[in-house]
C-alpha cells in the first residue's frame, strides 16, 4: 500500500501509516490518510492506478488505502457494488434553464443500469466500505457507530458481509425502513446489537462511548476512525473529475452543492481534489463548494454566517433530512475551511421549501430524492441570489440517498 502516514487535519502532527487510533490525542481533531504519491507515480506511472473498466469505487485503485488491484490488499476488501454513480441531466431544471447553468444530480441512491450501486442506497456505503475493509486489515472484529441512520444501516451491511460484530445507536425517530433493517438484523444475530436514544447522533455517540467503548468495540463514529471513512467518501471528488469518455481529461465542476452533517464527504472530496493536482491531472481551480444544512438544525450556518473558526454545538430541531439534524461536529472546523478557501458558503434550508421541493422533482422527474437531497436543489435559487452560481457554471448537487428509505414519513409529499 502506497500510505505515508496518518496526519491530524488540525496541528499537522503526523502518525505511522498503521496506527490504530481514533483522535489526534494533542487536540482531539480527526486524522486522515496521506497517500505516498511519489511512491505511487514510481510504482504506477501515469494513470495505471486507475481502472475504469471497474463498476464500483475501487476503480481508483493504489489512490486508496486499499488497492483491489494488489494481491496483499485484496483478501481483506469488503467490496459490494458500491461507488460508480451516475451523473443525472437536470438541465430542464427552470432556475438552470433560466439563468443558462448546467446542471447535474450526482445520484447515491437507487441503482441505474450501467453503474455501480450502493448497496443500502446511500452514500454512507461508500465510507463505510473502507471503513470495515480497513478494520479487517487491522484485526478488529466489533465496531461501534453512532449515526441519524443511513450510517448505521451501511455499517451493519458491511460488517455482516464480513463476519464482524457491530453496535448501532440511533435516534428513536429515526425512518423506519433504516430503523427497521437493522433492528431485524439485531433481532436475528448476536453479532449485532441495536440501541435507541432520544435526541440525535450526539446522545447516541456520548451512548457508545460510556456503555461500549469501554469494552473493547472500536469507534468508527463520523471521523473517530483514522481517516477510513474520509477516503471512501473521497471517491465521491474522484468521480466528479475523472473523464468521461477515454482519452478527455480529468476535471471539475464549478460549483457542489452538498447537503452537510457532519461533512465526511466535504474533507474527502477536497483530498481529493488535492491529491489529483499533485499527480497532474488537474490545475488549482476548485469548485466553490457549498454546505446545505436545514433551518431546523443549522450549527455551520451559524458559524459561517458569524465569521466563526468553529461551530458551536446547537439545538437540534425537528426536520424530514434526518441526515442533517446534526446539532455539531468535531470535524466542523475543517469544512469551514474548505467552504471559505473555496470561495463557497453555508445556507440553512426552511422545512417547506424541502418538502415542496421533493414533491416537485417527484412530479417532473419520478426521481428518488431523499429529503437532503431535495435540500440541495432548493438552495439554488438563494445561490443565485448570492452570487454563488453564474452562467455558464457547470453545477453539481448531491443527491445522497434514496427516499423510499424515508417512508412513511414523507409518503404525503408524494
Amino acid at each position: 500500500m502506497p500510505l505515508l502516514c496518518l496526519q491530524c487535519t488540525a496541528c499537522g502532527t503526523e502518525y505511522a501509516a498503521d496506527t490504530l487510533m481514533n483522535l489526534c490525542p494533542l487536540d482531539q481533531r480527526p486524522v486522515q490518510v496521506v497517500i505516498d504519491l511519489e511512491r505511487l507515480l514510481a510504482e504506477q506511472p501515469g494513470t495505471a492506478w486507475y481502472h475504469p473498466e471497474r463498476p464500483d469505487m475501487w476503480r481508483f485503485g493504489g489512490l486508496l488505502p486499499l488497492d483491489i488491484n494488489n494481491p496483499d490488499d485484496r483478501p481483506f476488501i469488503v467490496s459490494l457494488g458500491e461507488g460508480h454513480t451516475p451523473l443525472l441531466d437536470f438541465s430542464d431544471y427552470p432556475a438552470a434553464h433560466a439563468a443558462g447553468f448546467s446542471l447535474s444530480v450526482k445520484d447515491e441512491g437507487k441503482a441505474h443500469p450501467g453503474y455501480g450501486s450502493n448497496p443500502t442506497q446511500s452514500f454512507k456505503d461508500r465510507g463505510m466500505a473502507m471503513t470495515v475493509s480497513m478494520a479487517r486489515r487491522h484485526g478488529l472484529d466489533k465496531l461501534a457507530c453512532p449515526t441519524q441512520g443511513n450510517a448505521g444501516d451501511s455499517l451493519c451491511e458491511y460488517a455482516d458481509a464480513a463476519g464482524m460484530s457491530a453496535v448501532i445507536a440511533m435516534p428513536d425517530d429515526t425512518p423506519m425502513p433504516i430503523l427497521g433493517r437493522v433492528a431485524a438484523l439485531a433481532q436475528s444475530s448476536d453479532r449485532f446489537h441495536l440501541r435507541q436514544v432520544e435526541g440525535t447522533i450526539r446522545e447516541a455517540g456520548e451512548l457508545l462511548k460510556r456503555e461500549w467503548i469501554p469494552d473493547g468495540w472500536f469507534s468508527v463514529a463520523t471521523f473517530q476512525e483514522p481517516g477510513w471513512r474520509i477516503d471512501g467518501k473521497k471517491t465521491l471528488g474522484l468521480e466528479l473529475a475523472e473523464p468521461v469518455s477515454p482519452g478527455e481529461p480529468w476535471s471539475l465542476p464549478d460549483v457542489v452543492i452538498y447537503p452537510t452533517g457532519g461533512g465526511t464527504g466535504v474533507l474527502g472530496m477536497w483530498k481529493a481534489f488535492d491529491e489529483l493536482e499533485c499527480l497532474g491531472l488537474i490545475g488549482a481551480h476548485r469548485p466553490r463548494i457549498i454546505c446545505v444544512q436545514s433551518e431546523a438544525t443549522r450549527p455551520l450556518v451559524t458559524a459561517f454566517e458569524n465569521g466563526l473558526e468553529d461551530t458551536v454545538p446547537a439545538t437540534a430541531g425537528s426536520t424530514l433530512a434526518y441526515g442533517l439534524n446534526v446539532p455539531g461536529g468535531v470535524g466542523h472546523f475543517k469544512v469551514l475551511q474548505i467552504i471559505r478557501d473555496s470561495g463557497g458558503m453555508a445556507l440553512a434550508i426552511p422545512e417547506n421549501e424541502i418538502h415542496d421541493t421533493l414533491t416537485d422533482v417527484w412530479k417532473s422527474k419520478r426521481w428518488w430524492l431523499c429529503p437532503e437531497g431535495a435540500a440541495c436543489i432548493a438552495a439554488i435559487p438563494r445561490l443565485l441570489d448570492h452570487g454563488m452560481i453564474k452562467p455558464a457554471d457547470k453545477v453539481v448537487a448531491f443527491n445522497t440517498g434514496s427516499l423510499e428509505k424515508y417512508l412513511p414519513a414523507l409518503r404525503h409529499l408524494l
